[in-house]
């Protein structure tokens, strides 16, 4: 039979977390959704009234860009010729 350690826990406490938490991070693997997410894009949380109008992502950016459009700023007009 083989030998296991017993992980020894954290000296560090923090008030989240209980003592009785045991984390194996030998198990841990990297996200395998990290690198589907383009650098150029932003994640923005909508607070959950909001979320309940806008439902997809194509909805937000939708209302977004007719805002941007009506906005007669000159950083918005370069925003838009960069993007188009």
């Amino acid at each position: 039979m083989k030998k296991t350690s017993v992980s020894k826990p954290s000296k560090v406490e923090s008030p989240e977390m209980l003592p009785e938490y045991d984390f194996d991070y030998s198990k841990a693997r990297p996200n395998r959704f990290a690198g589907k997410i383009s650098e150029e894009r932003v994640v923005v949380i909508l607070d959950p009234e909001v979320s309940q109008v806008f439902t997809t992502a194509e909805s937000v950016n939708t209302v977004l860009r007719a805002l941007v459009a009506a906005l007669p700023n000159e950083a918005t007009r370069k925003a838009r010729r960069q993007q188009g």
